[in-house]
């Protein structure tokens, strides 16, 4: 067991079926109200030029509404901060096309398909739209993208000693795919991690990395919310935003097979 690694949530932003964003999934997060299902709406990110905008999916829309959101919640300086990005399909409904493409005598694929075919696509929208240097990564773990993104982030936070955003983003394939990868909807959460605390931040973290499989994942209160969280990766996230939405003291502990499980002790 490793020693508790402390970093502060400065802003968390969210978007999925029933949760509009951040704001309005306070009732159901903090078990006032219970969870309801309604199919996600995606606004457009205003950060990408029109054309851009018309052209994106649904992959790189919700990664990119997240984040604007993310950092106007955080009022962080989008350009000044290093991202981890991390999904586990990338953009499904773009493989899908690409697929029928190369399935066709022609083999005709458009340039936009192309460009957007990569798994670090939204992150390369992103800091081009923000005009950002920093440091990016992409990066995919099956079901455990969002615990493998949070390990990522946390590691940089205490490498470079200073705020990191961090994106996981899921969203369905098509048929035929949909049915070998069941995804229920698309489904956004960013979180901005610093490693100094503030009097304005959400919630404050101890994070302790423990063997894989050491830990059994913890569930959400909420039974809707529940049954979100195992049908989309990104969804795995939602303990963690419920402990941070109450306020109070709480353990939440995250697992993936192929890395370390988390502890987090969630304080304000």
């Amino acid at each position: 067991m490793s020693a508790a690694l402390s970093l502060s949530v400065r802003a968390v932003a969210l978007v999925g079926p029933g949760l509009a964003d951040w704001t309005a999934a306070q009732p159901v997060l903090t078990g006032a109200q219970p969870w309801v299902h309604a199919p996600t709406v995606l606004g457009a990110p205003q950060r990408l030029p029109p054309a851009e905008r018309r052209r994106a999916g649904a992959a790189v829309k919700v990664a990119l509404v997240v984040a604007e959101q993310v950092v106007q919640a955080g009022a962080v300086d989008p350009a000044t901060l290093a991202s981890v990005y991390t999904s586990s399909n990338g953009d499904g409904a773009n493989c899908h096309a690409l697929c029928e493409a190369l399935a066709q005598p022609q083999r005709l694929v458009s340039p936009t398909r192309f460009t957007n075919s990569v798994h670090n696509a939204p992150a390369g929208y992103w800091h081009i739209a923000v005009a950002g240097r920093e440091a990016s990564t992409s990066l995919c773990a099956h079901d455990g993208s969002f615990v493998a993104g949070l390990v990522e982030a946390i590691g940089l936070v205490r490498a470079r000693r200073q705020p990191i955003l961090l994106v996981a983003s899921d969203s369905p394939y098509p048929e035929p795919l949909q049915a070998a990868r069941p995804m229920a909807d698309v489904v956004g959460v960013a979180l901005i991690l610093s490693p100094e605390p503030a009097d304005d931040d959400l919630a404050r973290l101890a994070v302790e990395l423990l063997p894989a499989g050491s830990v059994a994942e913890m569930p959400c209160h909420d039974v809707g919310l529940e049954g979100l969280r195992t049908q989309v990766p990104a969804a795995r996230a939602l303990p963690l935003l419920e402990a941070i939405s109450r306020g109070q003291p709480a353990e939440v502990c995250l697992s993936w097979p192929a890395g370390p499980a988390l502890r987090i002790r969630v304080g304000t």
